[in-house]
């Protein structure tokens, strides 16, 4: 095992940052400039460039530790002898835009996304899109074997990208909305923005306020990396609370929020109503697809029911669940495409939209806009953004419990666990194996006292065994997961204290 092959996190590095409760930093200086170097490598062999014909973009979210992990990135770039821009305080999504605005032809973002202040990471960009896993193994391996050059003499100049990416979403909502009053199609609508104290206050002060919208009552719009008002994710329950309390205190039109790099966004309604998960997915593939019938929308694995006949009964297009993951819905929607199946839209229940008129980039400002140009286009015909999804089916339950497994070779055992499960249901004419299940496994119920599904899949980085139940009765959940246990307690290498605390 190579010494950096623990940070790799799917697509990404990432590790401890800040010593945390005795835990050591594993995103050293050294580790970082290593990394760093091997990506100069990585793209100098994509590119068949020199190091010196090369241009890298940097920048970070509000992280405490971004100003030290930034000085060792900046450092490798300039020893391997690129050109590097440092952004500063800069969203994901707008690293990778500098490859197509500027002509990059790499970017490193510096971000953990949603998770602790005390962890970092880094994220790549080439013009081809973000970097595969298997591209952050090759890096990985790279940087242990210090397998770059870094004897030469680069440069670092500072650049303020964000100004320009701002401008970009203005302009599509203007052109989106082509209201008579053409620079300020927003006016007299009330938005608020919640950033978590990540980056994403710029979308209340850049796109929304110079397009007319009143954005009193936005909140925690300063950055601020220890994150003091709540997670900034908008899975978080805390965080949703928060908007959507404020959402209806500032009677607001619409409340939006931010996860800490602005990878992700969520909204409420007016009257405080989460638009979030399936019904935040239903709305972008309505946008997607534009009113055409026949388009193929991909999603993770846990989308619901209710998802699944909107998109094809309401709207006469096709549902392709896949695995989890938002690399992995994207690519398989790039997939779909190369092979000639028009599929406008890949998202996750996470919050990971991709729009394949925005390079399949996973961009909750991107998504905030096309939903705010669909909120005033339907405002015009009198309706709301609840009009979309008002004949939804909706869970009347839903829950997630999460099974770590305790065996060394956690992949296999996990497997395990599933085939049982699925030769369970192969067994029990009352356990229906889905038709469509591409990750795990997915079990429907018809019964009255369980009319509902769910879903065992094996995490995408973690020695866990998550179950998504979902029923469409109540106290369906319940029911479900005592069947569950029944077959999974004999799996000894299972910690099955969540099916305790759930059941009981």
């Amino acid at each position: 095992m190579g010494k950096y092959d623990f940070l790799k996190s799917g697509t990404d590095v990432r590790g401890i940052a800040l010593e945390y409760q005795g835990k050591p930093v594993e995103l050293t200086d050294e580790a970082v400039y290593d990394i760093a170097a091997a990506f100069v490598a990585f793209v100098g062999a994509k590119t068949a460039k020199k190091a010196e014909d090369v241009c890298i973009t940097v920048g970070h979210d509000s992280r405490v530790s971004a100003d030290r992990i930034a000085a060792a990135v900046l450092g490798a770039l300039k020893n391997c002898g690129v050109k590097a821009l440092y952004f500063d305080l800069a969203s994901t999504p707008a690293m990778f835009m500098s490859t197509v605005e500027l002509g990059a032809d790499g970017a490193i973002q510096i971000t953990a996304s949603h998770h602790p202040y005390y962890r970092n990471g880094l994220k790549f960009f080439t013009r081809e899109g973000g970097a595969e896993g298997s591209d952050i193994v090759k890096i990985l391996s790279d940087a242990d074997r210090k397998n770059y050059d870094d004897s030469k003499c680069g440069t670092v100049e500072n650049y303020d990208f964000m100004p320009r990416y701002a401008e970009i979403l203005r302009d599509i909502i203007k052109k989106g909305v082509n209201a008579a009053d053409y620079d300020h199609p927003l006016a007299g609508k009330k938005i608020i923005v919640d950033a978590g104290n990540g980056v994403g206050g710029f979308y209340a002060n850049d796109v929304l306020a110079p397009l007319g919208v009143d954005t009193g009552g936005s909140q925690f719009l300063e950055p601020d990396g220890m994150f003091p008002n709540h997670i900034p994710n908008p899975e978080n329950e805390e965080a949703m609370r928060s908007i959507c309390r404020a959402t209806v205190e500032n009677h607001a039109d619409l409340g939006i929020i931010f996860d800490t790099d602005v990878d992700r966004g969520g909204a409420v309604d007016a009257n405080g109503e989460e638009l979030n998960k399936n019904n935040l997915l239903a709305i972008a593939a309505y946008i997607a697809a534009g009113g055409e019938s026949g388009k193929t929308i991909v999603t993770d694995s846990i989308t619901s029911d209710g998802f699944k006949e909107f998109i094809e009964k309401d709207m006469g297009c096709r549902h392709h669940r896949f695995v989890r993951g938002y690399k992995n819905v994207i690519n398989e929607a790039i997939r779909l495409n190369n092979d000639g199946i028009d599929t406008p839209l890949a998202g996750e229940t996470a919050g990971h939209i991709a729009f394949r008129e925005n390079y399949f980039l996973d961009d909750g400002a991107y998504l905030i806009t096309k939903i705010v140009i669909e909120m005033m286009l339907l405002a015009k015909e009198g309706k709301t953004l609840n009009s979309i999804i008002a004949g939804m089916r909706q869970p009347a339950e839903a829950a997630e419990l999460r099974m770590d497994i305790l065996e060394p070779d956690f992949k296999a055992y996990g497997q395990s666990v599933i085939d049982s499960i699925e030769a369970y249901a192969a067994a029990h004419e009352d356990w229906l194996l889905a038709d469509d299940s591409r990750e795990g496994v997915r079990v429907n119920f018809a019964g009255a006292d369980c009319d509902g599904w769910f879903v065992l899949r094996l995490s995408v980085h973690d020695p866990v065994l998550p179950l998504n139940v979902e029923s469409n009765v109540a106290g369906g959940v319940k029911n479900i997961v005592k069947k569950i246990y029944e077959v999974v307690k004999p799996f000894t290498g299972l910690e099955l204290s969540a099916f305790d605390k759930y059941m009981n």
